[in-house]
């Protein structure tokens, strides 16, 4: 296996994947089948891939993705939230996108901070 890529659905596409310009993913591809129907945009930052479907067969509404990341204390400052301690050793962040998808960003706590 070398990749596992989420679908998230949305209501539009373009405006969503503008949403996520400010979390610094870039568009990769469009698609649609023909004019009117829904539309298809691959997203990647760095090595994480996100597919934004209008198609309402390709994913259920309000899902999750994890994101893992060198600096979650960065993005965090960039977009305004404060990071929490998880239990689990990863130190996180959350948001929710227009359409109820939701984009858990971690990064291992320093053994210091344990």
């Amino acid at each position: 296996m070398t990749r596992i890529v989420p679908f998230f659905r949305v209501r539009d596409a373009e405006a969503s994947a503008a949403w996520y310009a400010q979390l610094g993913f870039e568009v990769e591809s469009r698609h649609r089948f023909a004019p009117g129907l829904p539309l298809f945009v691959a997203l990647c930052r760095d090595d994480a891939h996100l597919f934004l479907s209008e198609h309402a067969g390709d994913a259920p509404p309000r899902s999750l993705a994890y994101v893992h990341v060198d600096d979650v204390d960065g993005l965090a400052a960039a977009l305004g939230i404060e990071p929490e301690d998880a239990d689990h050793g990863l130190r996180e962040i959350e948001v929710v996108e227009p359409d109820g998808n939701r984009l858990r960003f971690g990064a291992p706590l320093r053994r210091d901070e344990r």
